[in-house]
C-alpha cells in the first residue's frame, strides 16, 4: 500500500514561502516595537524580498515539482520550471522596487498609513502572487489569485482619512469580486465537463468530453477567462484602472502596474495554453478581440490626458498601462492560431520583463516629482531637467522604451517580437491594429518627453533625493540601459521552450 506521507520539495516553494514568512514576522514584530523603531520593518521587508528573489538562482539547475498526486507523480500542483522562475523573477523584482519606494513614502506619511500592517499585505500580495506562475492545478490557482488580490485592496485603501483612497479600494474590491465569482463558476463547468483540477488532466480530458457538455466546457472557458482578463486591465474590465491607481499611494499603483498584470497574464497562459489548448477555437478570437480593444482604449484614454494641464502624471501612467496590456496580449491570442505556441508566449514573456522593468522606473521618477508637487501633474514634469537631470534623463529614457524608440532598444525590440508573433500566427488584421496604436502612444509618450527640457515655469526646484527612492530608480536605470544594450537577455525568451 502506497504510502499518502508526501515529501515537500522546500527549496521548490522557498521563494513564495519567504515572502509570506517573512509578512508575518514584520506583522508580529510590529506590535513590539515603538514608533520610532518601525522603520526597521520597511528595511526588513526589503530584505526579505531580496533573500526570496535571490532563492530563484539555485533553481535554475532544472525544472522542479512539489504537492504531486502519489499515484501519479506527474500529476502536481507547485512546478518550478522556466516560466515559473521567469515570472517569480519579475513579480519578486517588482515587489522588490515597490518596496523602496515605499520606504520613504512611508516616512513622509506615517501619520497616515500604519507601517506594519502595509508591509504585511505588500509580502502577503507578493507571496500569492509567486505563487500564481508554480500553481498547475484550477484550485491552487484560484487561491494564489485571491493571497495576491485581497491584501491588494486592502493596500489601496489603506490611508487614514482618504476619501480618494477609499472610494479606490472600494470600486477595485467590488469589481474584482465580481470578475473572480464569474471565474469560479467557469472553473465549476470546466470541473463538471472534466473531472479534474489539474491543468494537464483537464486539457487531455477536455477534448473528449461528450456531445451533452460541450456547451458547458465552452461557456466554462469563457467564464474562466474573465476573473484574469480583470487582472490583466484588459479592456472591458479595465474601468477600475485609471481610479484605483490616482487614490492609491504612489508606490502601491507602481505595484499594481506589473506585479498585478504578471499575476493576470501568468494565469492567462495556464488557463489557455496549459489546460485548454483544444479550445484555441474560443479563446484565441476572444483574446484577440480583447487585445485590439485594450489598447486602443487605453491608448486613446492616455492621449486625452493631454487635453488638460490637470490630469496628474499617474492617471496618464494608468491609461498607459492598459495600452501596454493590449500590446501583452497579442502574442497570448497567437498562441492560439500559430504552430509554435511556445515561441508566442515567450513573446508575451519577453515584452513583460522590459515593460516591467522601465514602467517601475516611470513609477519612481513620479514618486520623486511627487515629493515636492502633491498633485503630481503632468504640467509639473516642466523643466524637470533643470532641477534634477539625472531623473529627466532617465525618465525620457523609460518613456521612449515604453513608446519603442531608440535610445530605448529594449522596447523597440519587445515590440517587434510581439508584433511579428501576430504575422507568424495569420492575425494580419491586429498587426494592423497594433501598428496605428503605436502611433497614437507615441504622440503622448513623446509630448511628455519633450516637456521635461522645456525651460520651467519658474526657478527651479531643487531637494534632497532619498536613498531607498535613489535605489529604487538607479535599479530600474540599471536594468532598462542593460537590457537595451543586451536585449537577448530578454528576447531569447521568446525563441526557446518555457514548459
Amino acid at each position: 500500500m502506497s504510502s499518502l506521507v508526501q515529501s515537500v520539495d522546500w527549496l521548490a516553494i522557498a521563494p513564495p514561502t519567504i515572502a509570506a514568512v517573512v509578512g508575518l514576522v514584520v506583522l508580529v514584530a510590529d506590535l513590539f516595537l515603538d514608533e520610532r523603531r518601525k522603520g526597521l520593518l520597511g528595511w526588513v521587508s526589503v530584505a526579505g524580498l531580496a533573500v526570496a528573489t535571490l532563492m530563484l538562482l539555485p533553481l535554475l539547475d532544472g525544472d522542479r515539482a512539489t504537492f504531486c498526486l502519489t499515484g501519479d507523480p506527474h500529476l502536481c500542483s507547485y512546478t518550478a520550471d522556466r516560466f515559473t522562475l521567469v515570472i517569480q523573477l519579475l513579480v519578486l523584482l517588482g515587489a522588490l522596487l515597490a518596496a523602496l519606494l515605499s520606504v520613504t513614502t512611508l516616512k513622509d506619511a506615517r501619520k497616515t498609513v500604519p507601517e506594519g500592517e502595509f508591509w504585511f499585505l505588500l509580502l502577503s500580495s507578493a507571496a500569492g502572487a509567486a505563487l500564481l506562475p508554480a500553481s498547475r492545478d484550477l484550485a491552487t490557482l484560484i487561491v494564489a489569485l485571491e493571497v495576491a488580490s485581497l491584501p491588494a485592496f486592502a493596500l489601496v485603501g489603506i490611508r487614514y482619512g482618504d476619501k480618494r483612497s477609499s472610494e479606490a479600494a472600494l470600486k477595485f474590491f467590488l469589481s474584482s469580486v465580481t470578475a473572480t465569482a464569474v471565474s469560479l463558476m467557469g472553473i465549476s463547468f470546466v470541473y463538471a465537463s472534466t473531472g479534474s483540477l489539474y491543468l494537464v488532466r483537464i486539457a487531455d480530458r477536455i477534448q473528449h468530453v461528450d456531445g451533452q457538455l460541450h456547451t458547458l466546457a465552452q461557456a466554462g472557458v469563457v467564464l474562466t477567462l474573465v476573473g484574469f482578463a480583470f487582472k490583466t486591465a484588459a479592456v472591458p474590465f479595465h474601468f477600475w484602472v485609471p481610479d484605483t491607481y490616482v487614490g492609491a499611494p504612489l508606490p502601491v499603483a507602481a505595484y499594481l502596474s506589473v506585479v498585478g498584470k504578471a499575476v493576470g497574464f501568468s494565469g492567462l497562459i495556464l488557463v489557455t495554453v496549459v489546460a485548454l489548448p483544444s479550445y484555441a477555437d474560443v479563446w484565441g478570437p476572444a483574446l484577440a478581440a480583447l487585445a485590439a480593444l485594450t489598447m486602443t482604449v487605453g491608448n486613446v484614454g492616455a492621449l486625452r490626458q493631454q487635453a488638460t494641464r490637470a490630469y496628474s502624471a499617474v492617471r496618464l501612467l494608468a491609461w498607459s498601462s492598459v495600452g501596454q496590456a493590449g500590446y501583452l496580449l497579442v502574442p497570448i491570442a497567437a498562441a492560439a492560431y500559430s504552430k509554435d505556441a511556445q515561441k508566442s508566449i515567450g513573446a508575451t514573456v519577453a515584452y513583460a520583463l522590459m515593460y516591467g522593468a522601465v514602467n517601475l522606473g516611470a513609477f519612481a521618477v513620479a514618486a520623486l516629482v511627487g515629493r515636492a508637487k502633491a498633485l503630481n501633474r503632468i504640467s509639473d514634469y516642466r523643466g524637470l531637467y533643470a532641477s534634477h537631470p539625472l531623473a529627466a534623463l532617465l525618465l525620457a529614457f523609460f518613456l521612449l522604451c515604453l513608446a519603442g524608440l531608440p535610445p530605448g532598444i529594449i522596447g523597440l525590440f519587445a515590440k517587434v517580437t510581439v508584433f511579428s508573433a501576430a504575422v507568424d500566427a495569420g492575425l494580419g488584421w491586429l498587426a494592423v491594429v497594433m501598428a496605428v496604436n503605436v502611433v497614437i502612444a507615441l504622440f503622448y509618450y513623446l509630448q511628455w518627453t519633450a516637456l521635461l527640457f522645456r525651460a520651467p515655469e519658474g526657478e527651479p526646484e531643487k531637494h534632497r533625493v532619498p536613498g531607498p527612492l535613489t535605489a529604487a530608480i538607479a535599479l530600474t536605470a540599471v536594468l532598462g540601459i542593460a537590457l537595451s544594450g543586451a536585449p537577448q537577455l530578454v528576447l531569447r525568451f521568446s525563441a526557446t521552450a518555457l514548459f
